[in-house]
Formats: C-alpha cells, sequence, structure tokens
C-alpha cells in the first residue's frame, strides 16, 4: 500500500513538472513578439525591434500577482548592474493600465514596461508557457533567439546564470 502511495506522488510530481516546464517557442512566436509594439505606462509606444541585437529579459508580469511584485526590484537590480554589457531588461504587464501606472509611481522601474494587457496571455503561451501562469520570464540572445525561459518567481541564481551564460 505503501508502495502504491509513492508511486501515486512521484507520478503526479512528474506530470506537475512536466505540465509547468515552458514549452519550445516556434519560429513564427518569436517573429510575431519581435513585430509587436506596446503602449507604455507614460504615453509613447514601445517597439520591440528596436530590442533586438542585444540580449534582452523579457519579463511578464500584473500588479496583482505578489511573486511579480515581489521579484521586480531585483530585475531592477540586475538591469542597472547589467545595462553597460549590453543587456536588456522589459517587462509586459498583463494588467490594466491604470493600476500599472498606479503601481510605478510608487515602485518605478529603470526598464521599460509596455501595456500587454490581457492579449499578453496569447503571448506567453505562444512563448512555452502553455499555462499561462504568471510570473512569466524569457531570456533572448543577442541574435533573437530564447535562451531560456522560466515560470514562476525568479530567484538572483538565475540571472546571474543566464547573464553568465549570454554576456
Amino acid at each position: 500500500m505503501l508502495s502504491v502511495g509513492a508511486l501515486g506522488a512521484i507520478a503526479g510530481a512528474g506530470l506537475a513538472w512536466w505540465r509547468l516546464t515552458p514549452k519550445a517557442a516556434g519560429g513564427q512566436a518569436l517573429d510575431a513578439f519581435w513585430s509587436r509594439r506596446f503602449e507604455q505606462p507614460a504615453g509613447g509606444v514601445l517597439d520591440l525591434k528596436t530590442l533586438r541585437g542585444k540580449p534582452l529579459l523579457v519579463n511578464f508580469w500584473a500588479t496583482w500577482c505578489p511573486p511579480c511584485v515581489e521579484e521586480l526590484p531585483m530585475i531592477d537590480a540586475f538591469s542597472r548592474q547589467h545595462a553597460a554589457k549590453g543587456l536588456q531588461v522589459l517587462a509586459l504587464a498583463i494588467d490594466q493600465p491604470s493600476s500599472v501606472r498606479r503601481f510605478l509611481e510608487r515602485q518605478p522601474l529603470s526598464f521599460p514596461v509596455g501595456l500587454a494587457g490581457m492579449d499578453g496571455m496569447d503571448m506567453i503561451r505562444s512563448l512555452g508557457n502553455a499555462q499561462g501562469g504568471l510570473p512569466f520570464s524569457v531570456f533572448l540572445t543577442a541574435d533573437g533567439a530564447i535562451y531560456k525561459q522560466k515560470m514562476g518567481q525568479l530567484t538572483p541564481q538565475d540571472l546571474q546564470d543566464w547573464a553568465a551564460q549570454v554576456l
């Protein structure tokens, strides 16, 4: 009986790991990603084509997502630390513009923020996050290919490891 329970737990953990692990994004998804434009909270439009050619960390987040909000100061520090090396960071908010503006008044960020809205959920899924969970981060190389993806809160070690490989 105990071994059956252990096997069930292992199978359940394996299934959960498989379902929550980001999948590879196809070339069409990347082409669509690089062709996108986003309004910015303070006004203006951000064209993703202008970010191509340097490593880019894209973080999908929302103001109503506690792990998202918790990791943003760490990502901001990482951005400032590596900006001189050519690393770029972009936050795409899956949220209402007014909520994002209020949040950024309290917690300014040193990197660009785009307003992806609920359409951002389709983008998340196309970039390999089939579950659509937040936070979701994608690290792209200078040539525009996906180097790493992570669903869930980033750690300082994630960022250090990724930067060491790409910069």
